[in-house]
């Protein structure tokens, strides 16, 4: 017996049921790629969404690097320069989210025997943030004092370090010269210097490993959390640039990181937890309390001298050397050999 049934010929029941089972299975196994396909999308969208809230902005930009070529610098356009060279990439700072490491500009703001140094990131045509300051003031016994300061977005409140280096500073003997002229980085956005081209973000473990090599161990970088120059901060009232931290309010420090108030004591419980972890864990020897910002610090001979003052563009990071390449003979210092033989001679005191 012949039915038309949706324009198709069927002879019998049978293949009625077999076609209506078959156009089931279809609508079964495109309902299901449907359906996969979405729940890919929504993981990967919480997966991404995870990964951006766990960053902390502060791993980005060690400010005892900073201050270390800050003081290996001839002037201010060369620190500008090693903050950028992609041969050292001190900075690992991706504020505008475009994955590549935002480009370093810096400005220079002077008032007597003060020296206010801005250190902003460029993230669109005249759009700008404060990553730190560098602070330089002479007193009246012509005693320089210097101090890193992390902006308060990034780093939280006063975050400082006072570097005392091994050597003075070229720089600062162009500061307070006659003629000086303050310096103001011409660079803005996708008009960058030659030297200058993109690179990605690190992960944070190897941006650490890497800004490690640029840091001057032979020079001390003492945190405080006090401001010595009021001069300064009134002159930064003027200048500082907030673009970012207006447009996130809610990735600032203190959202970030409710429970402390600022970098050094977020690494004092980050030091603090791995202790605690590793002592569940039956360690050895639990990791020290003082925060470390580099896996291997440099040896800090005093047979090893400074990095030179002068504009370099050698990519290779500084070595360590020992005194000596010869390897080490184990000697003795009797040269007699000992006796194999016997002993024959006792003390007739001895008991028997």
């Amino acid at each position: 017996m012949l039915k038309l049934i949706h324009g198709i010929v069927i002879e019998c029941g049978e293949k009625v049921v077999i076609i209506k089972s078959n156009t089931m299975k279809t609508k079964i196994l495109f309902l299901s790629i449907v359906t996969l396909f979405f729940v890919n999308t929504i993981y990967s969208q919480i997966r991404t969404t995870v990964n951006a809230s766990n960053s902390e902005i502060s791993d980005n930009l060690d400010l005892k690097a900073v201050a270390s070529i800050f003081g290996e610098s001839e002037n201010l356009e060369d620190f500008e320069r090693r903050l950028n060279d992609p041969k050292y990439k001190i900075s690992n700072l991706d504020l505008n989210d475009d994955r590549q490491v935002d480009y370093l500009r810096a400005i220079e703001s002077v008032e007597g025997n003060t020296h206010l140094i801005v250190i902003q990131a460029i993230l669109e045509k005249d759009i700008f943030q404060d990553v730190a300051t560098i602070e330089v003031e002479k007193d009246r016994y012509n005693r320089m004092h210097i101090q890193v300061v992390g902006d308060v977005y990034l780093y939280g409140n006063n975050y400082i370090y006072e570097p005392v280096y091994d050597h003075s500073p070229i720089l600062f003997t162009y500061f307070w010269a006659p003629n000086y002229r303050i310096y103001h980085s011409r660079w803005n956005w996708r008009y960058y210097p030659r030297f200058y081209y993109y690179w990605r973000p690190f992960p944070i473990y190897r941006y650490h490993r890497n800004v490690g090599l640029w840091i001057n161990y032979n020079n001390h970088y003492n945190y405080v959390n006090s401001r010595r120059s009021t001069v300064a901060v009134n002159l930064h009232r003027n200048v500082r640039a907030n673009s970012y931290e207006i447009r996130n309010p809610e990735r600032s420090f203190e959202r970030r990181n409710s429970s402390v108030t600022n970098r050094y004591e977020l690494d004092r419980n980050r030091t603090s937890n791995g202790n605690n972890r590793s002592e569940i864990n039956n360690a050895a020897t639990p990791r020290s309390s003082s925060r470390t910002d580099t896996p291997t610090p440099r040896n800090n001979s005093q047979n090893l001298s400074p990095r030179p003052n002068s504009r370099t563009d050698i990519a290779t990071p500084r070595q360590n050397q020992s005194e000596s390449n010869a390897p080490r003979v184990r000697q003795n210092s009797d040269q007699t050999p000992r006796n194999t033989s016997p002993r024959e001679n006792r003390s007739p005191n001895l008991r028997r």
